[in-house]
């Protein structure tokens, strides 16, 4: 009993393609480039929330280090 190769669409243009093309999630090199970009210029963007606390924290401290002088300094 075979099974036949499994099939998704391109992100990029939507052409079938199968899991066997060297390419594969997308349909040619000229897709994956063009997915390349769009992640590039910022198109694309991850939107789900940060969950890791302790990432969080480091985050908040490296953004009151480039703003040292926030608006209660300037009173």
């Amino acid at each position: 009993m075979s099974t036949a190769p499994k099939a998704l669409f391109c992100p990029t243009c939507r052409k079938v393609v199968l899991a066997t093309n060297e390419d594969f999630p997308f349909c040619s090199d000229r897709c994956r480039i063009l997915d390349l970009g769009k992640w590039a210029s910022g198109d694309y963007k991850v939107s789900s929330p940060i969950q890791d606390p302790d990432l969080l924290e480091e985050l908040a401290r490296s953004s009151a280090n480039r703003h040292p002088h926030s608006s209660e300094d300037s009173e």
